[in-house]
């Protein structure tokens, strides 16, 4: 009995020590957190989709996965996703360029932002789905209307976020610029571009993220042939593995374009700490 007091603190201690070491070694290696936390939640997923869910509205990801061949082999669906990858990339490079140069045409201009900046903010906060059958009826059901509608989505949070890295700008730097004779692309490139570098990319972030949810928005609606359109097939015949892995290929195409974004924040980044 005595020896059995003694032990049971000692496996106790031992216990909180090893997870002290295991939150030190996390904290140290973040990418292993993420890992078990994906790793977590894949097996909470499995668990639910095999005794708990009715197969006919979740699959396991185990089965996802086995029939991503038969997703992409599905008929008109290569296509849907050349369509869908090219409306994201014009949608989102007007939304980049626009919000850009409406940023810096607010932000840099005090009566400018106090007329014009709060119906930025009315705009943003607006539900623009509700106004989706204007783009329909101004554009058509083609690639035109829902790289508009991908365009109204991305905009307002690059404008937002640059006028608010504008905004951290001293004057005295404009001010030295000008008075030494610098044109308005040379003040632009190096002096106003470095010092909005991180907001501007947080924009990019948030705009690529409105960007896909508005093309894939008017894709649901309207859309023939996009992946909107695949997506409502497989929800209306009941087929959540094909669903699933068409949802997993988009979440593929988002991390991948953020990868490319932050790629591109590191560059600039490094250009601006030099």
């Amino acid at each position: 009995m005595e020896l059995s007091v003694l032990e049971t603190p000692r496996s106790s201690l031992a216990g909180s020590a090893a997870v002290r070491y295991l939150m030190r070694y996390l904290a140290r290696r973040p990418g292993a957190a993420r890992l078990i936390v994906i790793v977590l939640l894949f097996g909470l997923w499995e668990i639910a989709a095999r005794f708990v869910v009715d197969p006919l509205f979740l699959s396991p990801p185990s089965r996802v996965i086995a029939s991503l061949g038969t997703v992409f082999a599905t008929r008109g669906l290569p296509a849907a996703l050349e369509l869908t990858l090219f409306e994201l990339t014009v949608a989102f490079a007007i939304a980049v360029a626009a919000g850009l140069v409406l940023g810096i045409a607010i932000g840099l201009q005090p009566f400018v932002r106090r007329s014009f900046f709060p119906i930025v903010l009315l705009l943003y906060g607006m539900p623009q789905v509700t106004i989706l059958p204007l783009f329909i009826l101004f554009f058509g059901i083609g690639a035109a209307s829902k790289i508009a509608f991908g365009v109204t989505h991305g905009v307002f949070p690059v404008i937002v976020t640059v006028v608010a890295g504008v905004q951290n700008l001293k004057p005295i730097l404009l001010t030295s610029a000008r008075s030494m004779g610098a044109s308005r692309w040379q003040i632009f490139r190096y002096v106003i571009f470095p010092h909005m570098v991180p907001s501007f990319f947080a924009g990019m972030r948030l705009g690529m993220s409105g960007v896909l949810l508005g093309v894939l928005l008017a894709e649901l609606y309207v859309s023939i042939a996009g992946i909107g359109y695949f997506t409502t097939l497989f929800t209306q015949n009941f087929d959540p593995t094909k669903l699933l892995g068409l949802i997993g290929v988009l979440a593929a195409m988002a991390i991948a374009l953020n990868a490319i974004v932050r790629r591109a924040e590191a560059h600039f980044a490094r250009w601006r700490a030099g």
